[in-house]
């Protein structure tokens, strides 16, 4: 297993001791940069206009259309690790 692998799952554990809940647009870009880094792009139907959170969930999927999965997961690690020291909220 490569290093940013072992961060990633590490990224994973930590998020979910965080002190704090995370805003929901962080929780956003964590949920996105998730599915960037274990799925690849986004794909499936966008939601209707009746589920607005899955909505908000695809776009920001689909933001990150096109970016490696290695990369995203380097940004998920680097995100995680600044909510932890308090830098992001």
């Amino acid at each position: 297993m490569s290093d940013i692998n072992a961060q990633f799952e590490q990224a994973q554990t930590d998020v979910q001791q965080l002190a704090e809940r995370p805003g929901n647009l962080t929780l956003l870009r964590l949920y996105a940069l998730f599915k960037q880094a274990t799925e690849g792009d986004v794909h499936g139907d966008k939601p209707g206009f009746t589920d607005i959170v899955g909505k908000y969930k695809y776009d920001a999927w689909a933001a990150l259309q096109g970016t490696a999965q290695d990369t995203a997961r380097t940004q998920y690690v680097e995100l995680v690790e600044s909510l932890k020291s308090g830098a992001a909220s």
